[in-house]
């Protein structure tokens, strides 16, 4: 999920501490999902989304739709 990194370096946000506060994922849960070691539910691309202020489709979009 390369736009969950895009998205929390574009808000300023770190990895070990504020994501995973906002988002209560835990870092190394955040980090696998960022390096595409994981695959996010629906329920928690939702509540990513949301820690991190945009929509779902945000997080989802490829960057071909840009």
């Amino acid at each position: 999920m390369r736009n969950v990194k895009r998205v929390r370096q574009e808000t300023g946000l770190t990895q070990e501490q504020q994501l995973a506060e906002l988002s209560g994922f835990s870092q190394q849960y955040l980090s696998g999902l960022e390096q595409g070691r994981r695959n996010p539910t629906i329920v928690s691309l939702y509540e990513l989304a949301t820690a991190l202020g945009v929509s779902h489709m945000e997080l989802v979009r490829s960057a071909e739709d840009e």
